[in-house]
């Protein structure tokens, strides 16, 4: 008797799950837990996925890393009050950066430069 391989159907697309990585990125300005949920998604996927979703996952480690960068340097910093337009800018930026990769994602575009420090 031959065995009959069956495709596994995702219970989640890929689409819906860098989106979700997205919005548990948006959910870590209030808890940390999402933000590194988001991130170990993202390095368990970007091997195995298309260069579209590829292009997300990597920009979205990216977005994790260097926040968490601007971050630690602002905190560190604000004993001396320099810290905090580091953190507004960190706020400002990793909100576009979210509301870029969700609209993207939605119409499933590349994310031009996923290694950039700025917007991609």
């Amino acid at each position: 008797m031959a065995l009959v391989s069956q495709t596994q159907r995702p219970i989640v697309s890929d689409d819906s799950l860098a989106l979700i990585i997205y919005l548990l990125y948006g959910a870590g300005y209030f808890f940390v837990i999402p933000a590194l949920a988001g991130v170990v998604i993202a390095y368990v996927k970007v091997e195995d996925a298309d260069p579209v979703l590829r292009s997300h996952y990597q920009f979205q480690i990216r977005t994790f890393w260097i926040g968490f960068l601007y971050i630690t340097i602002g905190i560190l910093l604000s004993v001396v009050l320099i810290g905090i337009p580091i953190l507004a800018w960190w706020f400002v930026w990793s909100l576009i950066r979210i509301v870029k990769g969700i609209t993207s994602v939605n119409e499933h575009k590349l994310i031009a430069n996923p290694r950039s420090w700025l917007f991609g």
